[in-house]
Protein backbone atom coordinates (compact mmCIF):
# COMPACT_ATOMS: atom_id res chain seq x y z
CA UNK A 1 0.00 0.00 0.00
CA UNK A 2 1.30 3.34 -0.96
CA UNK A 3 0.89 6.58 1.66
CA UNK A 4 0.96 10.17 0.79
CA UNK A 5 0.67 12.86 3.74
CA UNK A 6 -0.54 16.19 2.46
CA UNK A 7 -0.12 18.84 4.75
CA UNK A 8 -3.38 20.75 3.95
CA UNK A 9 -4.87 23.87 4.75
CA UNK A 10 -4.03 27.03 7.41
CA UNK A 11 -3.90 24.92 10.15
CA UNK A 12 -0.69 22.45 8.57
CA UNK A 13 -3.25 19.60 8.88
CA UNK A 14 -2.17 15.85 7.96
CA UNK A 15 -4.35 15.02 4.62
CA UNK A 16 -3.40 11.33 3.71
CA UNK A 17 -4.25 9.84 0.43
CA UNK A 18 -3.77 5.59 0.63
CA UNK A 19 -3.49 3.38 -2.20
CA UNK A 20 -3.69 -0.07 -3.10
CA UNK A 21 -0.90 -0.98 -5.41
CA UNK A 22 -2.22 -3.96 -7.27
CA UNK A 23 -5.85 -1.99 -8.37
CA UNK A 24 -5.28 1.85 -7.72
CA UNK A 25 -7.86 2.39 -5.69
CA UNK A 26 -7.22 5.26 -3.86
CA UNK A 27 -8.67 6.68 -0.23
CA UNK A 28 -8.60 10.18 0.90
CA UNK A 29 -8.23 10.50 4.47
CA UNK A 30 -9.07 14.12 6.19
CA UNK A 31 -9.08 16.73 3.63
CA UNK A 32 -8.53 19.84 5.31
CA UNK A 33 -7.72 22.07 2.33
CA UNK A 34 -6.27 23.04 -0.84
CA UNK A 35 -8.33 20.44 -3.06
CA UNK A 36 -6.47 21.28 -6.29
CA UNK A 37 -3.19 20.30 -4.45
CA UNK A 38 -4.76 17.14 -3.37
CA UNK A 39 -6.01 15.98 -7.00
CA UNK A 40 -3.05 17.04 -8.17
CA UNK A 41 -1.30 14.34 -6.37
CA UNK A 42 -3.92 11.85 -6.77
CA UNK A 43 -3.42 12.20 -10.97
CA UNK A 44 0.42 11.97 -10.24
CA UNK A 45 -0.10 8.87 -8.36
CA UNK A 46 -2.19 7.64 -11.25
CA UNK A 47 -4.89 6.75 -8.74
CA UNK A 48 -8.99 5.59 -8.61
CA UNK A 49 -10.11 7.58 -5.96
CA UNK A 50 -12.86 5.62 -4.25
CA UNK A 51 -13.86 7.51 -0.82
CA UNK A 52 -13.56 10.49 1.28
CA UNK A 53 -12.79 8.87 5.16
CA UNK A 54 -13.42 11.47 7.96
CA UNK A 55 -11.64 11.09 10.99
CA UNK A 56 -13.84 13.44 12.67
CA UNK A 57 -15.74 16.74 11.71
CA UNK A 58 -13.65 19.77 13.12
CA UNK A 59 -13.48 22.11 9.99
CA UNK A 60 -9.70 21.76 9.41
CA UNK A 61 -10.16 18.17 8.78
CA UNK A 62 -13.24 18.54 6.45
CA UNK A 63 -12.19 21.77 4.10
CA UNK A 64 -12.01 20.20 1.12
CA UNK A 65 -14.82 17.36 1.27
CA UNK A 66 -17.56 19.01 -0.81
CA UNK A 67 -15.22 20.22 -3.81
CA UNK A 68 -13.51 16.74 -3.81
CA UNK A 69 -16.56 15.11 -3.84
CA UNK A 70 -18.56 16.87 -6.74
CA UNK A 71 -14.73 17.08 -8.73
CA UNK A 72 -14.30 13.35 -8.26
CA UNK A 73 -17.62 12.15 -7.99
CA UNK A 74 -16.78 10.17 -4.78
CA UNK A 75 -19.10 9.74 -1.27
CA UNK A 76 -17.65 10.68 2.05
CA UNK A 77 -17.82 8.42 5.23
CA UNK A 78 -17.59 9.58 8.88
CA UNK A 79 -19.40 8.66 12.22
CA UNK A 80 -22.82 9.75 12.90
CA UNK A 81 -22.43 10.83 16.01
CA UNK A 82 -20.13 13.23 14.45
CA UNK A 83 -22.92 14.46 11.72
CA UNK A 84 -25.36 15.90 14.62
CA UNK A 85 -22.27 18.01 16.00
CA UNK A 86 -21.26 19.49 12.62
CA UNK A 87 -25.83 20.35 12.40
CA UNK A 88 -25.33 22.68 15.52
CA UNK A 89 -21.77 24.06 16.03
CA UNK A 90 -20.19 25.79 12.30
CA UNK A 91 -17.49 27.86 14.30
CA UNK A 92 -15.58 24.25 15.12
CA UNK A 93 -17.16 22.03 13.14
CA UNK A 94 -16.98 21.85 8.86
CA UNK A 95 -20.46 22.17 7.02
CA UNK A 96 -21.12 18.89 5.14
CA UNK A 97 -24.12 17.30 3.24
CA UNK A 98 -25.17 14.29 4.28
CA UNK A 99 -22.89 11.55 4.77
CA UNK A 100 -22.86 8.28 2.03
CA UNK A 101 -22.48 6.35 4.57
CA UNK A 102 -22.15 6.50 8.62
CA UNK A 103 -18.81 4.43 10.15
CA UNK A 104 -18.99 2.52 13.41
CA UNK A 105 -16.95 0.25 15.80
CA UNK A 106 -15.81 -2.98 13.92
CA UNK A 107 -17.43 -1.76 10.35
CA UNK A 108 -14.92 -2.29 7.51
CA UNK A 109 -14.26 -0.85 3.88
CA UNK A 110 -12.17 -2.78 1.54
CA UNK A 111 -9.53 -0.42 -0.78
CA UNK A 112 -8.61 -3.15 -3.40
CA UNK A 113 -6.92 -5.81 -1.67
CA UNK A 114 -6.92 -4.16 1.42
CA UNK A 115 -8.93 -3.95 4.29
CA UNK A 116 -10.07 -0.78 6.26
CA UNK A 117 -10.86 -1.32 10.28
CA UNK A 118 -12.77 1.36 12.08
CA UNK A 119 -11.91 1.90 16.01
CA UNK A 120 -14.57 4.34 17.81
CA UNK A 121 -12.02 6.42 19.80
CA UNK A 122 -14.47 9.04 21.16
CA UNK A 123 -12.76 12.05 23.59
CA UNK A 124 -11.52 14.66 21.32
CA UNK A 125 -14.97 14.66 19.70
CA UNK A 126 -17.99 12.65 20.75
CA UNK A 127 -17.97 10.85 17.02
CA UNK A 128 -13.78 10.41 16.72
CA UNK A 129 -12.87 7.60 15.16
CA UNK A 130 -9.39 5.87 13.57
CA UNK A 131 -8.81 3.75 11.17
CA UNK A 132 -6.35 0.59 10.96
CA UNK A 133 -5.28 -0.56 7.65
CA UNK A 134 -2.79 -3.54 8.13
CA UNK A 135 0.05 -2.22 10.53
CA UNK A 136 -1.07 1.79 9.89
CA UNK A 137 -3.09 3.44 11.93
CA UNK A 138 -4.67 6.74 11.05
CA UNK A 139 -5.78 8.57 14.23
CA UNK A 140 -6.93 12.22 13.27
CA UNK A 141 -6.79 14.28 16.44
CA UNK A 142 -6.91 11.46 18.82
CA UNK A 143 -3.23 10.19 19.23
CA UNK A 144 -0.63 12.32 18.17
CA UNK A 145 3.63 11.97 18.42
CA UNK A 146 4.02 12.90 22.47
CA UNK A 147 0.15 14.23 22.73
CA UNK A 148 -3.08 13.81 22.47
CA UNK A 149 -5.87 15.80 21.03
CA UNK A 150 -7.84 18.31 22.61
CA UNK A 151 -11.06 17.64 24.93
CA UNK A 152 -12.40 21.40 25.41
CA UNK A 153 -14.62 21.18 22.36
CA UNK A 154 -18.38 20.38 21.99
CA UNK A 155 -18.39 16.56 22.81
CA UNK A 156 -15.08 16.30 24.14
CA UNK A 157 -14.07 14.10 26.94
CA UNK A 158 -10.46 14.35 28.04
CA UNK A 159 -11.39 11.17 30.46
CA UNK A 160 -12.93 8.83 27.73
CA UNK A 161 -10.15 9.42 25.21
CA UNK A 162 -7.47 8.47 27.20
CA UNK A 163 -9.26 5.70 28.18
CA UNK A 164 -10.04 5.04 24.81
CA UNK A 165 -6.87 5.44 23.78
CA UNK A 166 -5.35 2.92 26.14
CA UNK A 167 -7.93 0.16 25.84
CA UNK A 168 -8.53 0.42 21.46
CA UNK A 169 -5.32 1.16 20.32
CA UNK A 170 -2.30 0.91 22.46
CA UNK A 171 -3.04 -3.26 22.27
CA UNK A 172 -2.45 -2.94 18.76
CA UNK A 173 1.26 -3.47 18.93
CA UNK A 174 4.46 -1.41 19.44
CA UNK A 175 5.18 -1.77 15.85
CA UNK A 176 1.95 -0.33 14.24
CA UNK A 177 2.47 2.92 12.98
CA UNK A 178 0.55 6.16 13.84
CA UNK A 179 -0.29 8.80 11.66
CA UNK A 180 -1.65 11.83 13.21
CA UNK A 181 -3.86 14.32 12.03
CA UNK A 182 -0.94 17.30 13.27
CA UNK A 183 2.58 16.49 13.45
CA UNK A 184 5.12 13.40 12.55
CA UNK A 185 4.44 9.83 12.47
CA UNK A 186 5.09 8.11 15.41
CA UNK A 187 4.10 3.87 16.64
CA UNK A 188 2.56 2.61 19.09
CA UNK A 189 5.86 1.55 21.11
CA UNK A 190 6.67 5.00 21.32
CA UNK A 191 3.73 6.77 22.69
CA UNK A 192 3.66 3.60 25.00
CA UNK A 193 7.35 4.41 25.85
CA UNK A 194 7.17 8.32 25.68
CA UNK A 195 3.63 9.77 25.58
CA UNK A 196 3.58 11.96 28.93
CA UNK A 197 -0.46 11.95 29.09
CA UNK A 198 -0.37 7.83 28.43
Amino acid sequence: MIIKTLIAGMYEENCYLIMDEGTKELAIIDPGGQPNLIEKEISRLDGKPKFILLTHGHMDHVGAVIELMNKLNIPFYISENEEQYMKNDEFVFGSLPKASKYLKEGDTVSLGNNIIKVIETAGHTAGGICFLVNDELFTGDTLFQGSIGRSDFPGGNGAQLIKNIKEKLLPLGDGVKVYPGHGPASTIGYEKRNNPFL
